[in-house]
């Protein structure tokens, strides 16, 4: 949770979309959310698809940072280390799980939305290609950036799964599954 003003109104959109989707972010929700004066929410966004493409970034740099371990780690170590972490208790949540579908929902609402989520997904597709180019050096780029591809459907579908009925076993063999593709 974030202390700063403009923060703490991000993560009221985030609450928002995760518990009413899109039709429950206005001006004045997410300012009654974020416990702080409509006027402020206006000082820093615009307006609601303003709200809307920032909580998007917001949730790209997170995303980022998944694909981005310890650089002091071995490169094996690196890409094992970030390919668990979509598993990590933190992204299993209700919530969070909820979030994640109303944010893959909004690139049908408007092309600026899709657009985001559209660049988003390649940076994190990348970030992971590089790992595993990192770790597998033989591999040529075109082979990275397509198991980076798989990877990414692959665990999507985890968080779906997750979503719909945590199956640990299921989750872990996901998992797996990703570091077998990346690694192989």
């Amino acid at each position: 949770m974030s202390t700063d003003s403009a923060g703490r109104i991000l993560d009221a959109v985030l609450t928002l979309l995760s518990r009413h989707g899109i039709g429950g972010v206005s001006m004045r929700a997410v300012a009654r959310e974020a416990g702080v004066a409509l006027g402020l929410v206006n000082y820093h966004y615009a307006d609601k698809t303003g709200l809307i493409a920032a909580a998007l970034r917001r949730i790209e740099e997170q995303d980022i940072a998944l694909v981005e371990p310890d650089p002091d780690l071995p490169a094996g170590e690196r890409l094992r280390i970030a390919l668990r972490r979509v598993a990590d208790p933190e992204f299993l949540t209700t919530e969070y799980l909820s979030l994640r579908l109303q944010l893959w929902s909004l690139a049908q609402a408007a092309e600026e939305f899709e657009r985001i989520n559209t660049e988003a997904q390649g940076r994190y597709r990348s970030g992971l290609a590089r790992l595993i180019r990192a770790a597998r050096p033989d591999l040529s780029r075109y082979e990275c950036a397509k198991r980076a591809a798989d990877i990414d459907v692959i665990q999507n579908g985890l968080w779906l799964t997750a979503l719909l009925g945590l199956d640990r076993a299921a989750l872990r063999r996901a998992v797996k599954l990703c570091e077998d593709i990346a690694l192989a």
